[in-house]
């Protein structure tokens, strides 16, 4: 379906920063191939979708999520790290069966459409689940099978199998594969070099959780002689292919090692915050010239995949840390939430960005809403305002998946019911 776009207000990106613009556009296939106006006659061939008093801006792009744990939402809070972990979260993933991954991946995925994410990067553990919920949702997905073991070949060979089966099934316009070692605690140095080796000879990105706890830090330099950042350093597993999770406890040395080898942060505040690990120091990184991006992790400890939400957090979580209102400006953190993200995932041309022949993975939002009115200042409102109730409509890859609020690839009602069931069945 081709589309003119008309009277809505342009979220627009330049060397100064985002703004808001008044202009008609037009989409052909799964891209957007003229900003301003064609002539009448060429007109005639668009569908016309009124825009008025909408905000049409970028998808935003959840950079670390776990989808499947959608179903612990609000079941395992306020108790510390290991009772979370190893009595809570832990027991419930072993009794999950694969099914209930995709529903509970599939609700995650209604909570990012309906919230104004279009794309998302995904670790999980239930073979096929995730790439499946997401080829059913029409979202655009970065997913990796959670891989462990000491040999990528021998005892991790299964998990590794299972996501080059994924690769082989799934992959498409819309979804991609991501290596995804769990962390430096679950793999051995050699299945990470392997990962490395494997990554660059299929040209796949790669992602892990990092530094995300004190205790991780403590006991890394007491294993190795040396903080995880310059372990994975040395390994030769860095690169601008890498995404790093978390990224809490850094060391100033850390962050020249990430910066020579160009790797890629994504800072989660609600669920560091919430895990009581900390917070990452993104003044001290974005001071290196860091690429910095915003995820939400799993429900289980965040507990929404609401990334409004996450940019709220993030800015004024580091104004009261920092002492300073000027810290993370509304527009560094709409940025992290769009073109860093868009750069990590080697798509800054494709996606994160409103231009033409950029893919048409785009959110309206309601400019009428009461949260977000007056319009004084359309980007400090997506960060401080917005809540994602705002969202009426989003399309990716030029495609409606949700138009006036109803959603149109996914049963809701379905999935309400299949995830009541699991609970009762498994929590």
């Amino acid at each position: 379906m081709n589309y003119k776009i008309e009277n809505g207000y342009l979220l627009l990106y330049t060397e100064g920063g985002f703004r808001a613009e008044k202009q008609d556009f037009y989409i052909e296939g799964s891209k957007i191939t003229k900003i301003g106006s064609l002539d009448t006659e060429k007109d005639r061939e668009y569908q016309k979708i009124d825009a008025a008093d909408q905000l049409i801006m970028p998808g935003l792009i959840n950079m670390h999520t776990h989808a499947y744990m959608t179903v612990m939402r609000n079941y395992a809070d306020d108790v510390d790290f290991d009772e979370w972990l190893f009595r809570r979260v832990m027991p419930v993933e072993d009794q999950l069966p694969a099914e209930a991954a995709y529903w509970s991946s599939l609700l995650g995925c209604m909570e990012m459409i309906q919230t104004g994410t279009t794309s998302f990067v995904d670790m999980h553990m239930f073979h096929g689940q995730s790439p499946k919920a997401a080829q059913q949702a029409g979202i655009r997905a970065f997913i990796g099978r959670g891989l462990v073991g000491e040999d990528l070949y021998q005892d991790g060979y299964s998990r590794f199998q299972e996501a080059l089966e994924e690769k082989a099934a799934y992959e498409s316009d819309l979804i991609k594969f991501i290596l995804s070692p769990h962390a430096i605690y679950s793999c051995s140095g050699k299945l990470l070099c392997q990962v490395a080796e494997e990554a660059a000879k299929q040209g796949m990105l790669k992602q892990i959780h990092l530094s995300e706890s004190k205790a991780e830090v403590d006991n890394a330099i007491d294993k190795y002689g040396k903080t995880p950042v310059k372990y994975l350093s040395d390994l030769g597993f860095l690169d601008k292919g890498t995404i790093l999770a978390h990224c809490v406890q850094m060391r100033q040395d850390d962050m020249d090692i990430l910066h020579r080898h160009q790797a890629n942060i994504v800072t989660n505040p609600a669920s560091n915050a919430k895990l009581g690990n900390g917070f990452a120091p993104i003044r001290e990184m974005a001071g290196k010239g860091l690429n910095i991006c915003i995820g939400t992790d799993g429900t289980a400890s965040n507990n929404t995949l609401n990334m409004f939400r996450e940019m709220a957090l993030l800015s004024l979580i580091h104004k009261g840390i920092a002492q300073d209102s000027t810290e993370a400006p509304a527009q560094s953190v709409l940025r992290a939430a769009t073109i860093n993200a868009a750069k990590a995932l080697a798509m800054e041309q494709e996606i994160g960005v409103i231009a033409e022949q950029a893919k048409a993975d785009l959110v309206f939002v309601d400019l009428h809403s009461t949260s977000l009115f007056p319009n004084n200042n359309i980007v400090s409102s997506l960060c401080y305002s917005a809540n994602g109730s705002e969202v009426e409509s989003v399309m990716i890859n030029g495609k409606f998946v949700m138009r006036n609020r109803q959603l149109l690839t996914i049963d809701a009602e379905r999935v309400y019911y299949e995830v009541g069931k699991i609970v009762g069945q498994c929590l």
